[in-house]
């Protein structure tokens, strides 16, 4: 468990910026997608949110020296996943498009629809050895590559108020008691001890990730992501469930969360107000912060592990979230246009684009991070995450995009009833083995 110092926020204005055209569908050099029938160019599509600004940059750079432009197309976050599925399916699928990896594009892999990039990689100077193995390896199906890491590493971390913490006289919590003591204290003080974006059941699902890691460790959902639907009845599924349904029941998350946002920053700024002590968020929640409320990330945003669960088989040092984002190339992609593909996925290598990354608040997942680190806006924060990721046991994909697509949305109406007490427990352990 560490704090935020304060030190000096660099580069909040280009941060900033970035943000705030999340506003509408944005496009560099398109007023929206064209897909492969946009000619010679090649189609890139990326999740808008306050990174964005990052491959923007780099998209004119790469078209400034190139004789094929590449035209940059970014969606809302909330409509992203489904938009691209839709746009895979059809003509106007984009060439180079943003993903999350595993399950996220095993559907695409089992089609053909995606360039296996294992060898290119190997055989790529600015790509071979470029990564963390580990972080590139999360992205691929069966041991084949199909995705060059284009983001930081995100791991799911408990953010608190420091400033809440302090006058409350607590520490974050190290065991589920402690954890459990928080929400009484803090209850008691009239605040919100954990806020929940409960209007995005993909938040609710951070929580139940660690609580089953913690009870039985990250092999009960290995053997799920393995086709083994009846690890669903594990007897850990079940405890970390009723975990679950004590957090609800205790007022963990108040009584108002089910028609929070993420998406719309409703739940950040929530915390950032001082309305809520802690928030489970992937480690983005940081950019976000420093660009939204910079003197909040500044004075008030700390950081910790998730608590471990006595008794429970669960290392406490695994992780769970998304190792990053990638980039993956569509299988109509061939000749000079692939050659000018795997040059702009290159540039996701380069010194200057990990750069680019720390000073938006990010760790990157080049091998040569940690050397950069000590430049990041907060390099106690950037050291955290980086020991973090770099020590973790296990790290475990986030569900929703480590299964395929028919499991993932039945399991995301299932996680959404049992945090809305339409589920008892052992009601969403018989939901998720009937999937």
């Amino acid at each position: 468990m560490q704090s935020l110092s304060s030190r000096r926020i660099r580069h909040l204005t280009a941060v900033a910026a970035g943000v705030l055209s999340m506003s509408a569908l944005a496009a560099c050099g398109s007023s929206g997608p064209a897909g492969r029938g946009g000619g010679d160019g090649l189609e890139v599509w990326v999740y808008q949110d306050g990174s964005t600004v990052i491959q923007e940059e780099f998209v004119e750079r790469f078209n400034e020296s190139s004789d094929i432009d590449i035209n940059l197309t970014q969606i809302p976050g909330e409509n992203y996943q489904d938009r691209m599925r839709t746009a895979m399916g059809g003509s106007n699928a984009p060439d180079i498009f943003f993903n999350w990896g595993g399950g996220s594009i095993s559907d695409f892999v089992e089609q053909d629809m995606l360039v296996d990039l294992t060898d290119i990689i190997a055989e790529e100077p600015g790509l071979n050895g470029a990564f963390i193995p580990s972080i590139l390896e999360a992205g691929g199906i069966d041991g084949r590559i199909y995705g060059v890491p284009m983001r930081g590493v995100q791991p799911v971390i408990l953010f608190y108020n420091q400033t809440l913490f302090e006058e409350a006289g607590v520490e974050p919590p190290v065991s589920w008691d402690d954890l459990m003591g928080l929400v009484d204290t803090f209850t008691e003080r009239d605040i919100t001890p954990a806020v929940l974006a409960g209007g995005d059941p993909w938040t609710e699902l951070m929580w139940l990730e660690y609580l089953l890691d913690r009870e039985g460790g990250a092999e009960v959902f290995a053997r799920i992501r393995g086709g083994d639907s009846a690890a669903w009845g594990d007897p850990a599924v079940l405890a970390a469930a009723e975990r679950v349904t004590e957090l609800v029941d205790a007022g963990a998350f108040g009584n108002n969360y089910r028609s929070v946002r993420y998406t719309t920053d409703g739940a950040s700024t929530f915390f950032a107000q001082g309305e809520a002590a802690m928030h489970l968020m992937g480690s983005w929640e940081y950019a976000n912060q420093l660009a939204q409320q910079p003197e909040f990330t500044e004075n008030d945003l700390a950081f910790a592990a998730f608590p471990a669960i006595e008794g429970g088989a669960g290392d406490p040092s695994a992780v769970v979230g998304n190792p990053t984002n990638y980039w993956s190339v569509h299988s109509d992609v061939e000749g000079e246009r692939l050659d000018a593909a795997v040059e702009f996925l290159s540039l996701m290598a380069s010194e200057e684009y990990a750069q680019a990354l720390i000073d938006n608040g990010d760790v990157p997942t080049t091998a040569n991070a940690e050397a950069l680190l000590d430049s990041h806006s907060n390099p106690e924060f950037a050291h955290f995450q980086y020991d973090m990721v770099t020590g973790a046991s296990d790290f475990t994909l986030s569900w929703d995009q480590a299964l395929p697509a028919s499991q993932s949305t039945p399991m995301m109406d299932n996680i959404e009833q049992l945090f809305g007490g339409d589920l008892s427990a052992q009601e969403f352990v018989d939901a998720m083995q009937d999937i």
